[in-house]
């Protein structure tokens, strides 16, 4: 079972006890715009996909729920 890429945000930001605001300042995009992302209203941009993936240390393909395996590569 896939997990959709919105739902991976809220809950990576959860589990890093995190506000919208933080994440969205991480990007460089207003607080309402994020909260777009987390329920699926707008999708993230590739460029903002790496910036999400490397700012919570996981692969791309966990973010997107194409993966369960968060980092297969935790060394680099």
């Amino acid at each position: 079972m896939t997990v959709s890429y919105n739902e991976r945000l809220k809950k990576l930001r959860m589990e890093n006890h995190l506000t919208q605001q933080k994440v969205a300042s991480v990007l460089g995009v207003a607080p309402r715009t994020y909260s777009d992302y987390e329920t699926g209203q707008r999708r993230l941009s590739i460029e903002n996909m790496v910036l999400l993936a490397r700012f919570y240390d996981v692969s791309l393909n966990f973010l997107a729920g194409i993966s369960n395996i968060r980092n297969p590569y935790p060394e680099l």
